[in-house]
C-alpha cells in the first residue's frame, strides 16, 4: 500500500509529543511510532516537554539510534509537561503578578507549519488529547494516542501505563501485609486515579485488601469501621486490616480532599488517606498508619502488557497518519486496535469511571470486601 501521506511530497515530516503526567510505556509508543515512520521513509521529530515545545520550537529530529534501547524504560525521552495549555498560557505582569491567561494557539499552528511538519502524533491523557482536538480544529493534522495510569479515557478498554501502576500498587500492598499483621494494625494506602477508582479497585482486589474506597462509591466511615471490628472478632483485638483508598474518594455528603497549592494553581488531590486513617484510629481505638504511594505508581519499567500495548498504539497511530485519517484516536477494542474520532473520545469532557456492575466489583463484594456502603 502506498500511504496517502507519501504521495504529497517527500520526505514526509512527522512530529511526536508526550503531554501530561509521565507514564510507563511512553517510550514504547515513541519507539514504535518512530520505527514505523522510518520504514515508510519519513522524517521524525520529537517535541520537547509537550505543547511547550511547539510554543518555543524546542524540537529535535529523531534518528534510529535515538529510539534504540528505550522499549523497557519508564518516563519519556521527549520530556513532558502538564503546565502549558497553548489556549491558556499564563502571563506575569510587573512584580510577577499573575495576569489573565492568553490564547497562543495561533503561535503553535504557525510554528508547526513553519517547521514543515505534516502531521502530529499527540500522546497523552484527556487534557492533552482535548488540546490536540482543539489544535486539529485549527488545521493541525493530529492523531491521538491515549495514555494515563488512571485508565479514565473513554472509547478505549484500557490505556497503557495502567497495568504497570496496578502492578506497582499491588506489590506495595503485598509488602504491607506482613508488617501490618505483625503489629495488628490498620494500614491505609492512598493510591492515584483522580476521579476514577480503577487503580484502587484492581490493586486492592489483587492485593487482598479488606476495604476499598473509590470515587464512584461515596463511603460511610462507620461502615468501614464496622468491617474492621468484624475482622477483630475471635482474634483478641490483635488482628489487622488493609484499607485501600483512591485519592478522589469521598465520604457520603463530603468533599474530595485537596492539597494546598500556590495561588492560582489548580488544586491537586491529596490527604484522603491520612484523614481516613485518623478517623479509623479515633473511632476504633486501633493503631492505624497511612501510606501515600504517590509517584511510585508512575515510575519504573512498563510491564509486558504495557510495552506491547504501547507498541501496538504507536504503530497504529502511524498507520492512521499514513491513511490521512486525522482527528482520530487509536484505541483498544479487544482484540484489535481501532480508530475513534477524537471528539467522541474527549470532546465532551467526559472521563471513564468504574462501572458499579462490573465483574471486578461483583467479585470484590462476593469476597466480602467492603466499599463503605
Amino acid at each position: 500500500m502506498t500511504p496517502k501521506a507519501r504521495r504529497t511530497r517527500k520526505p514526509f515530516r512527522l512530529a511526536i509529543l508526550t503531554g501530561g503526567g509521565d507514564c510507563p510505556g511512553l517510550n514504547a509508543v515513541i519507539r514504535a511510532a518512530a520505527r514505523s515512520a522510518f520504514a515508510l521513509g519519513w522524517e521524525v521529530f520529537g517535541v520537547e516537554d509537550g505543547f511547550e515545545g511547539l510554543l518555543t520550537r524546542r524540537v529535535n529530529q529523531l534518528h534510529p539510534r535515538a529510539v534504540r534501547g528505550i522499549l523497557h524504560l519508564g518516563g519519556t525521552i521527549l520530556g513532558t509537561s502538564n503546565r502549558v495549555n497553548p489556549f491558556r498560557v499564563d502571563r506575569r505582569g510587573a512584580g510577577g503578578a499573575k495576569q489573565a491567561p492568553t490564547d497562543r494557539s495561533a503561535d503553535v499552528v504557525r510554528n508547526f507549519k513553519a517547521m514543515g511538519f505534516d502531521a502530529l502524533i499527540a500522546i497523552g491523557g484527556d487534557g492533552t488529547l482535548s488540546i490536540a482536538l482543539q489544535l486539529a480544529l485549527k488545521g493541525i493534522p493530529v492523531v491521538g494516542v491515549p495514555k494515563t495510569i488512571d485508565n479514565d479515557i473513554e472509547q478505549t478498554s484500557v490505556t497503557f501505563g495502567f497495568d504497570t501502576a496496578v502492578s506497582t500498587a499491588t506489590d506495595a500492598i503485598d509488602k504491607l501485609h506482613p508488617t501490618t499483621e505483625a503489629h495488628g494494625r490498620v494500614m491505609v494506602v492512598e493510591l492515584m486515579g483522580r476521579n476514577a477508582g480503577f487503580i484502587a479497585l484492581n490493586s486492592g482486589v489483587a492485593g487482598g485488601a479488606d476495604v476499598i474506597l473509590i470515587p464512584e462509591v461515596p463511603f460511610d466511615l462507620d461502615l468501614v469501621c464496622d468491617k474492621i471490628r468484624e475482622r477483630e472478632k475471635g482474634h483478641r483485638g490483635g488482628y489487622f486490616s488493609i484499607v485501600v483508598v483512591a485519592e478522589g474518594a469521598r465520604s457520603k455528603g463530603g468533599q474530595v480532599h485537596l492539597r494546598a497549592t500556590d495561588k492560582g494553581e489548580t488544586p491537586r488531590f491529596g490527604g484522603i488517606g491520612q484523614w481516613v486513617a485518623e478517623e479509623i484510629g479515633r473511632r476504633t481505638g486501633k493503631e492505624t498508619r497511612s501510606l501515600v504511594l504517590g509517584h511510585l505508581q508512575r515510575g519504573g519499567p512498563p510491564t509486558t502488557f504495557d510495552r506491547l500495548l504501547g507498541t501496538r498504539f504507536g504503530a497504529a497511530a502511524v498507520r492512521a497518519v499514513a491513511d490521512g485519517d486525522f482527528e482520530t484516536m487509536v484505541a483498544l477494542k479487544p482484540p484489535t486496535i481501532v480508530r475513534v474520532p477524537l471528539k467522541v473520545a474527549v470532546g465532551g469532557g467526559r472521563t471513564k469511571r468504574v462501572p458499579l456492575d462490573s465483574d471486578v466489583m461483583q467479585s470484590a463484594r462476593g469476597l466480602g470486601i467492603s466499599f463503605g456502603d
